[in-house]
């Protein structure tokens, strides 16, 4: 990742640490809880957050590496699925693709922004016509 974009995640997940992202699955899709206090991101199964809170084990971690940020203005990223059972490669690399995306993208982060500062307006589906996926 280009050293820029990850200094803009850095600053917007400083005041914006979680979020919701679905990922399709069946005909339907399982919703997942992210955690970001860079340079980790944890995801955990959203039904297994609430049951379990911050005892929930995470699914999927991911590392953000800045040795290079300054003289190649690369930081490296590395992804490791904790369940295997519960999430497979592409989904892992989806729903990091995606989670960044809603970090990244001005229009998406504003999504972020309500789930995290004025909750009681965040609707979930929101997320789900922004991703172009079934709402039930």
């Amino acid at each position: 990742m280009k050293s820029q974009l990850y200094h803009l995640l850095v600053h917007r997940t400083s005041s914006c640490l979680y979020f919701v992202i679905p990922v399709l699955r069946g005909q339907g899709y399982i919703s997942m809880f992210v955690q970001a206090k860079l340079p980790h991101m944890i995801f955990t199964g959203l039904e297994d957050y609430k049951a379990r809170g911050t005892q929930a084990a995470p699914y999927f971690t991911v590392t953000y590496y800045k040795e290079f940020a300054e003289s190649k203005g690369l930081v490296l990223v590395r992804g490791d699925i904790v369940f295997t059972s519960k999430l497979s490669d592409e989904e892992a690399t989806w729903l990091l693709e995606t989670t960044q995306s809603f970090y990244l993208n001005d229009s998406r982060y504003k999504l972020v922004e309500q789930f995290n500062k004025e909750t009681s307006e965040f609707e979930f589906k929101d997320v789900l016509r922004t991703l172009e996926m079934p709402s039930g």
